[in-house]
């Protein structure tokens, strides 16, 4: 069996979706930042165990669920409010949890982001997540885009999990960016001074994170970005086949990376002066 996990903050518009898509699960954890709208009322009437804490990282948030909660069984499927569980993948991970070997300790999932109702299948930026973990192989490190790093061997799940990071418009999927543009930043201007970024491990690295790691770094120090990002996501991986709503991601990705590079000079010029 399986408890599935799912970190909220006024989650009321998307989170009964989330949650019936694993109504098939008998132990749903919601860890709230102290919503303020019906987010938790809602997760209670769903049957789901409720825990607050204030939030001060993505990171710390995560780990604290996981450090914290009761679950009642040894994996955990970790969910966010705006993501859907389809039914093959629901029977999947009840599947593979039952004669997964003892060296495993994650599952990753191919994601599917959806924008006007189109799976942005060649735009999308990173389509693989580590989501399915063992209790305690797995932590989290990074403020902000948080990478899941297991304690063992990783295998893919065959269905895909699917994703509407834009159920509440495009507005608020900026101001979000806004948000991770400023930590994005500040943490770019630190690894400058502590990290030493390889174009070996960018390309050959066998651990996909480590890999993304470097290759994020290496990015970092590229001159002409956003348009670099938009040539990459709508040319190279061929975003156009997406139609409208590819040409818009591949904007907001432009603009998202726009912001980082802005703010990462002016956090650096403070830093320096």
């Amino acid at each position: 069996m399986i408890s599935v996990l799912i970190l909220t903050y006024n989650e009321e518009q998307d989170l009964p979706a989330a949650l019936a898509s694993v109504s098939w699960c008998d132990d749903i954890h919601v860890f709230d930042s102290f919503s303020t709208d019906a987010t938790v009322n809602l997760a209670r009437t769903a049957g789901a165990t409720i825990t607050q804490r204030a939030f001060d990282n993505y990171a710390a948030q995560r780990n604290a669920a996981l450090d914290t909660l009761p679950f009642r069984h040894d994996w955990i499927f970790i969910l966010d409010a705006d993501e859907r569980v389809p039914p093959e993948l629901g029977a999947e991970l009840q599947s593979v949890t039952e004669s997964t070997p003892q060296e495993v300790a994650a599952y990753k999932v191919r994601r599917r982001d959806f924008l006007f109702d189109t799976w942005l299948r060649h735009a999308q930026m990173s389509p693989w997540y580590v989501r399915l973990i063992r209790r305690g192989r797995a932590r989290y490190w990074r403020e902000v885009n948080e990478v899941l790093q297991p304690d063992g061997e990783v295998r893919s799940l065959l269905h895909p999990l699917d994703h509407y990071p834009f159920s509440k418009g495009i507005d608020h999927w900026k101001a979000k960016h806004n948000r991770y543009s400023t930590l994005e930043a500040k943490w770019t201007v630190e690894q400058s001074r502590t990290q030493n970024y390889s174009i070996r491990k960018a390309l050959f690295n066998p651990d996909f994170h480590e890999r993304r790691l470097h290759q994020k770094g290496l990015f970092y120090r590229l001159p002409g970005r956003p348009l670099i990002k938009f040539a990459y996501l709508y040319i190279l991986r061929r975003g156009f086949l997406d139609g409208r709503a590819g040409y818009t991601y591949a904007r907001l990705q432009a603009a998202y990376e726009r912001s980082i590079v802005m703010k990462t000079r002016k956090i650096a010029a403070q830093k320096s002066s």
